[in-house]
């Protein structure tokens, strides 16, 4: 069982089981929904997650696409899109203890910024 939280505590969530797969994505969209250069997510079934304490508020960011944060600080927390369904995306960083979720592939790769370098097998790609 994982557990994590947004940046003030009052979304808080636990995810059981290990994750279906990381990532790194390296799209536009959620380079602006993170502030980051790429964002780091685990995805997994959505059965498998549940949320405590205040709501999710949610972005809809692309026909299909919903963005969980919270509405009091902030945080970047989820992704759901219909491309996946039955599938939750959670921010690696938001996770109490992400140690162990090391991204090991990487989605849009094609728009990944050019000085970012990544460290090999951490979705650095070929």
């Amino acid at each position: 069982m994982r557990q994590g939280r947004c940046l003030c505590g009052d979304v808080r969530f636990v995810a059981e089981g290990s994750a279906k797969w990381t990532a790194y994505c390296h799209c536009g969209s959620c380079r602006r929904h993170t502030g980051a250069p790429v964002a780091a997510y685990a995805g997994f079934e959505t059965s498998k997650v549940r949320f405590t304490g205040a709501p999710l508020a949610f972005y809809e960011s692309s026909p299909g696409v919903r963005r969980g944060f919270c509405a009091r600080c902030g945080s970047t927390l989820t992704y759901e899109g219909d491309r996946w369904p039955g599938e939750i995306h959670l921010h690696v960083g938001a996770f109490d203890d992400p140690a162990d979720l090391a991204p090991t592939g990487q989605a849009f790769g094609e728009e990944r910024i050019s000085w970012l370098d990544l460290p090999a097998g951490q979705g650095s790609g070929p």
